[in-house]
């Protein structure tokens, strides 16, 4: 759940509350010293959802993002400024794993287009028709071709850009951490717009990030 809407459903629970005092205040407030305090609470959330409603949607979204941030929370679409506030994560395995394919396949994609690359990878682990962890699917081989280039294009694979690494690294950890898959829309494949290969046409193109074309399977739909 996004930290807007995790926020404003509080908010909405709050108030669905404040119709409960309500009702209980008109029974007491005559006779209690309590039915005061929660005359004044219904007061402030009801002056609360005044000035929510007043707020315009895209600036309430800027809000919050900001407020996430702030906070260290991953929000749907990781930036630069939220990285560099992140710890260097330890380099166990699967996030070398992810790390390495991030780099290898996308740092000139900018933080964006790695994260979108990273959703690719997650996807097809949590699909049955792919290995089950991050190394497996990064080092899958299959038809005397490998599935991400960079494994067996025949060039060394350490990482020769010590900064761009740590940043991959970071976006790895944010990523198994379970920061929103939102970009893709649930792909599975993805190419360079350089190149158009025939199985792109048997899938749904869900979406173009920097120089990347990202697709999924198609739905199939039960038939009676």
């Amino acid at each position: 759940m996004s930290v807007l809407k995790s926020w404003t459903g509080g908010v909405v629970v709050l108030l669905a509350l404040a119709g409960g005092l309500r009702a209980e205040v008109t029974v007491s407030q005559s006779n209690l010293p309590e039915g005061v305090m929660q005359s004044g609470l219904v007061s402030v959330l009801v002056q609360e959802r005044a000035g929510l409603d007043a707020v315009p949607d895209d600036h309430l979204s800027t809000m919050m993002i900001s407020a996430a941030e702030t906070e260290d929370t991953p929000t749907a679409r990781l930036t630069e400024a939220w990285l560099a506030r992140q710890p260097d994560p330890e380099t166990e395995t699967q996030v070398a794993c992810l790390a390495n394919a991030l780099y290898h396949e996308a740092r000139g994609e900018g933080v964006t287009g790695q994260q979108a690359v990273a959703e690719v990878i997650l996807n097809r682990v949590d699909d049955s028709a792919f290995p089950r962890t991050v190394c497996g699917v990064v080092n899958q081989r299959g038809g005397g071709s490998c599935q991400f280039s960079f494994v067996c294009d025949g060039r060394p694979d350490t990482p020769t850009n010590a900064a761009a690494y740590r940043q991959s690294l970071k976006i790895a950890r944010a990523m198994l951490d379970g920061a929103p898959r939102t970009l893709t829309d649930g792909a599975t494949y993805f190419h360079t717009k350089a190149v158009r290969p025939v199985w792109s046409k048997r899938f749904v193109n869900t979406a173009q990030i920097g120089a990347h074309l990202f697709y999924r399977k198609s739905l199939r739909t039960a038939s009676n």
